[in-house]
């Protein structure tokens, strides 16, 4: 008797569940898988995103682009898989890279505190003689996150040039290397420090250390550096606007990013002794966010294939983020029934 009226509460308490999930989210998850990727492209804009781009690098073949949608929804101009895109918090990546090379060449050391290199923060990050980069590379410092700040978002592109103004004096999430946070300060904080170290960018140092020694044309810190014809339209749910014009960092192709990955996985990114460096402290795989641009860049060592996914949709309550992730798996699964 209790078994069955344990199960009953189990059933009611799925379907109470379900019926908060959106069902484009049930459906797209448990719709056929389409035998091409360019068919669950093709599918992913009939879910509602405007545009998307895949690219993907399976070992031993050429690269595989593939679009749908819109490049820009209000001139009718088809998604060009050669477009730039807003890559977000995929730029932790090569941020992270900077950091172990730098390490590496003992310009740096992973030991050292933010009060050490920043010690005007003292008394307005909580724990800062506590924090070190290390902790910082592994959103392990407890310093709040600027983004998560309501009034950021008030003005957002005004308030990015003083984005650290957003974490100041608040409480330290938790103490140094007691949790993870996931925190955009602590590579503001990281970028500060190389630029403070260096005498020089951030920007000027990881092109001369990462792009131009893999070719990496197509990777750009700034609207400013490119022309906005070349850069995908951004939008968001609900908000007629293209997103375009706003300043949010790094921009890269598909391919461009598809190429650092594999050279971040590969080890072809790092001198002697940094990938054992890398490895101990960031991961391999990161998505991106900003309004109007998601990301996921992805390597699967199983089948050996880098997956790039970009769409130009999002959304207040995140659900375009579950649909795009639930999207990757389903391209991930159509390469291995291939292979």
């Amino acid at each position: 008797m209790k078994k069955n009226i344990l199960r009953i509460g189990l059933l009611i308490g799925t379907l109470i569940s379900l019926f908060y999930v959106p069902w484009i989210l049930v459906w797209a998850w448990i719709l056929p898988l389409p035998n091409t990727i360019q068919e669950q492209v093709d599918e992913a804009i009939g879910h509602g995103f405007d545009g998307m781009i895949v690219y993907v690098d399976e070992a031993g073949k050429p690269p595989a682009f593939y679009a749908g949608g819109w490049k820009d929804r209000e001139n009718k101009i088809p998604a060009d898989p050669n477009s730039l895109f807003k890559i977000a918090s995929i730029s932790k990546l090569y941020t992270a890279v900077s950091v172990v090379k730098l390490a590496q060449n003992k310009q740096l050391s992973l030991d050292e505190t933010l009060a050490f290199h920043l010690p005007e923060l003292v008394g307005r990050i909580e724990n800062a003689e506590k924090i070190t980069l290390r902790l910082m590379v592994q959103h392990r410092s407890g310093i709040p996150n600027f983004t998560d700040n309501p009034a950021y978002w008030e003005d957002e592109q005004k308030n990015g040039k003083n984005a650290l103004d957003f974490a100041l004096d608040a409480p330290a999430s938790f103490e140094p290397d007691t949790g993870y946070e996931y925190s955009n300060t602590n590579y503001l904080l990281l970028r500060k420090i190389i630029d403070k170290k260096l005498g020089y960018s951030h920007e000027q140092y990881i092109k001369e250390k990462i792009l131009l020694p893999l070719g990496l044309n197509h990777t750009f810190f700034s609207l400013k550096e490119v022309s906005i014809e070349d850069v995908m339209s951004g939008y968001y749910v609900g908000i007629e606007k293209d997103f375009k014009t706003h300043e949010n960092g790094m921009l890269a192709t598909a391919e461009d990013v598809g190429v650092f990955l594999r050279a971040l996985n590969n080890g072809s990114v790092f001198n002697e002794g940094e990938q054992e460096i890398y490895s101990s402290i960031y991961e391999y795989d990161h998505g991106g966010l900003v309004p109007g641009y998601q990301s996921l860049a992805e390597y699967h060592k199983d089948i050996d294939t880098v997956v790039i996914q970009f769409i130009n949709t999002t959304d207040f309550n995140g659900y375009e983020w579950n649909l795009s992730e639930i999207l990757i798996n389903r391209i991930v699964k159509i390469i291995k029934k291939k292979q």
